[in-house]
């Protein structure tokens, strides 16, 4: 790797790095992401030796749709393009029960995914017993994933934790999905996790309110054997933690990455000119979003709705947080916006 100074000489813990570009990134673009956008970032991403690369759908495998987006390439064809292009990096896939079957599965496991991770929100993970046994009967290393963590407290993210692994997931992981985590409440999540499981456990960072490299470092230094990242922070909302800046971070701390520096910085480069329009900011939504508690994803749906009905996109973010809004329930914001709407018109009518 590239010359990065580090504490002290000494080898340090290896981490692993999972570069969910391709997939998170598909968000911020309505998962417009094309063939030719892929296959260059498939290929600067391996050259830098980027352990694993999740592609697919910014909602996983499967979830292409009216109601959460089209993507512009199918499953078979994303898959089809990292299959060629990934000769160093493992493919990672990730699905979320409700919208990929067993046939979405079975399709990924055609191509030779490497790694399959199923995400549930943070107290269902009962929806995952039926994938997490097909895939450790088919000798699939299986990651199980829980969203919009910070609705459930350390104890409880532990005890979901320790079922999944009963299920027969080879890992375990948290999602900051709304970006609301600071480092301490990191800390605590993920060591009550490490108690609770024999297992990797991983961390997968928002930056609604600029804490997410510094809470993927919390969470290494907890125990996190597992970290995800984007190039320039390519994701949903403000984005994700942002890879080139958190690898030689974790050098600098000690840790081991296997990547090589000058090739991920090529890559995030190349993700800025030819992935996104422009790199992901923390602007006022997004702080809305994160404060809120609400999931990163619903950031462009939440503003074309709120432009459409005439209502404050903040006060739409805040009544979705009241209601515990999670992912998958789009057609709520629709329900929200009226209600916002509503609740200004009789204002104004008992005003006058």
């Amino acid at each position: 790797m590239s010359q990065v100074a580090t504490r002290d000489s000494a080898p340090g813990r290896p981490i692993q790095i999972h570069d969910a570009t391709l997939r998170d990134g598909q968000h911020a673009v309505r998962h417009n992401l094309g063939a030719d956008q892929y296959r260059a970032y498939l290929r600067a991403a391996d050259a830098a030796s980027v352990p694993v690369v999740e592609i697919g759908h910014g909602n996983g495998l499967g979830a292409s749709s009216l109601q959460v987006g089209r993507a512009r390439l199918s499953d078979d064809e994303m898959l089809s393009l990292a299959r060629e292009n990934l000769t160093n990096s493992k493919l990672g896939v990730i699905l979320f029960p409700g919208w990929a079957t067993t046939k979405d599965i079975k399709k990924a496991l055609s191509y030779d995914v490497d790694l399959v991770r199923l995400g549930t929100h943070c107290t269902e993970t009962s929806l995952t017993e039926r994938h997490l046994g097909f895939l450790r009967d088919e000798g699939v290393e299986a990651h199980g994933i829980l969203l919009m963590s910070h609705m459930a407290g350390p104890d409880e993210l532990a005890e979901e934790c320790a079922r999944l692994v009963k299920f027969g997931a080879t890992g375990v992981g948290i999602l900051d999905s709304s970006g609301h985590f600071l480092p301490s409440d990191v800390t605590e999540r993920i060591r009550a996790m490490r108690a609770a499981v024999d297992v990797p456990v991983m961390f997968h960072g928002h930056n609604n309110l600029g804490m997410a490299v510094a809470n993927s470092i919390a969470a290494a230094e907890a125990g996190a054997g597992i970290l995800d990242a984007c190039a320039r922070g390519f994701g949903a909302g403000a984005g994700n933690t942002q890879l080139e800046v958190l690898v030689p971070v974790l050098e600098r701390l000690g840790f081991r990455t296997g990547i090589d520096l000058y090739g991920l910085l090529d890559a995030a480069d190349l993700a800025r000119r030819e992935l996104m329009p422009a790199p992901p900011t923390v602007d006022s939504i997004s702080i809305v979003s994160g404060l809120a508690g609400v999931f990163s994803g619903f950031k462009n749906p939440v503003l074309d709705i709120s432009a459409r009905e005439g209502v404050d996109p903040r006060d739409v973010f805040f009544e979705l947080g009241r209601r515990q809004a999670v992912a998958g329930q789009e057609d709520l914001i629709l329900e929200v916006a009226l209600a916002v709407r509503d609740a200004r018109i009789g204002a104004g009518h008992d005003e006058q």
